[in-house]
């Protein structure tokens, strides 16, 4: 197994942290419990990101401990020992000696962590640890004081991505963007959402990648469910079908949604929602902008979607009375868009360092090398009873998202060899290519 990055850039990492941390501090970062799916068969496991990020370390049960005294950073990775046993059914493990190569001062067995951590921790003023990762963890350290999360530190430090992070975040994007653009070529009317998840997830796995976040496949109305992922319906001639999926790389997300006729022709007024949907994602990405606020690109979505939904006649009012507060953005034009304009996208899908609408401070100041997501949408649901929905647009829901590299140039959409234009929508669906 080897490390996606040179140890430098991990150590590099390190030392950038302990820069930000008081002296006398120990860090302890677990990675994620393995969980159980039923009796003794447990979900693929996933490393915890915080891990990944600050060692690379992929197995279950490690543990990167790390501490200063005296100005000196020095480090241990505790791992699962060989077992020859365990090895025979699960696979050959790194091991102690292995995880040495790893960047970390030392490693040594995770059958010693409980013994060695507690002579460390009292070495050290202040315990730095992530609770509610790993329950070795938290049972060993539940009756220690003053424990301090590292993640308000280590957060912003993951919003901006090294070349190498940019590399492998292109690498997910491609793959989610020619997997979602195998599912249309391949659809047919009366498919089952399943076979659509199926054709994207395929397409994922034939690339050596798996899914970041379970795919949402929303044929019909279903797709005015937000985090629908039943995907267990058919997919009528007629009907819009919406997907949300992307697929990772050496732990790096990509989240592209895509909402396309599953019979290749748009009717009229799917056509008109989509427009609007599109103009307000292209706004969106044009704001992404170096040194631009992160609410800009919220203000410029939504300003929009607002002007569009009075001038199809679903709202009545001015267009200031449709966005509301211009702080909150809390106008009745938010009936029919309910969510925010995006997120930041890295090692989680929903990545860490702030920038989701709803933020106290509304997000950060984008930077080059920022990676983030623009996605507006529309969804009209006939099931309301909370508000009129028009007739002619009743059962559409529309999401248009694609994955944005901030640079000083300008935004660079990773995900463009997805389609997304109503021309080039209507050429590929169906078309088998």
């Amino acid at each position: 197994m080897d490390l996606p990055f040179e140890s430098s850039e991990y150590t590099n990492r390190q030392e950038r942290l302990f820069a930000q941390l008081p002296e006398s501090s120990i860090l302890i970062i677990p990675t994620n419990d393995r969980k159980i799916r039923s009796n003794d068969v447990v979900y693929p496991f996933r490393p915890n990101s915080y891990m990944l990020y600050l060692c690379g370390w992929k197995e279950d049960e490690g543990v990167f401990v790390a501490h200063n005294q005296s100005g000196n950073m020095e480090s241990v990775l505790f791992v699962p020992p060989r077992d020859t046993k365990k090895e025979i059914w699960e696979g050959i493990r790194i091991g102690v000696d292995g995880a040495k190569s790893w960047p970390a001062s030392t490693a040594s067995s995770i059958e010693n962590f409980e013994s060695e951590i507690s002579k460390m921790i009292g070495q050290f003023d202040n315990v730095f640890t992530i609770l509610g990762v790993s329950n070795l963890i938290d049972n060993i350290l539940k009756e220690i004081e003053g424990i301090t999360d590292p993640r308000p530190i280590i957060d912003p430090m993951r919003r901006v991505k090294s070349s190498k992070e940019i590399q492998y975040m292109r690498e997910a994007a491609e793959i989610g963007s020619q997997a979602h653009k195998f599912a249309m070529a391949n659809a047919t009317p009366e498919m089952g959402e399943w076979e659509i998840q199926s054709s994207v997830e395929g397409h994922f796995m034939n690339c050596k990648s798996r899914w970041s976040y379970p795919s949402i496949v929303g044929g019909g109305e279903n797709g005015t469910i937000l985090h629908y992922n039943t995907n267990q319906s058919v997919v009528k001639d007629g009907d819009l079908v919406l997907v949300d999926a992307g697929c990772e790389v050496q732990g790096y997300a990509s989240d592209i949604t895509r909402t396309w006729p599953v019979n290749g022709k748009f009717t009229e007024p799917q056509r008109e929602i989509y427009e609007l949907v599109l103009k307000a994602e292209l706004a969106g990405i044009e704001a992404c902008q170096n040194a631009s606020s992160w609410v800009s690109i919220h203000t410029a979505t939504s300003g929009i979607l607002a002007a569009g939904l009075i001038e199809l006649g679903i709202l009545d009012c001015t267009l200031e009375e449709a966005i509301g507060d211009p702080v909150e953005f809390n106008g009745p034009y938010r009936n029919f868009f309910m969510h925010g304009t995006g997120h930041f996208l890295g090692l989680d899908v929903h990545d860490v360092g702030g920038g989701r609408q709803g933020d106290d401070d509304k997000g950060p100041i984008l930077e080059s090398g920022m990676i983030l997501t623009v996605e507006p949408g529309l969804y009209f649901s006939s099931w309301r009873t909370d508000i009129k929905i028009p007739e002619r647009y009743s059962g559409i829901g529309i999401r248009i998202e694609d994955d944005i590299l901030i640079t000083e140039e300008g935004p660079v959409v990773l995900s463009s060899s997805c389609p997304k234009e109503i021309s080039e929508i209507e050429d590929i669906v169906g078309s088998g290519i």
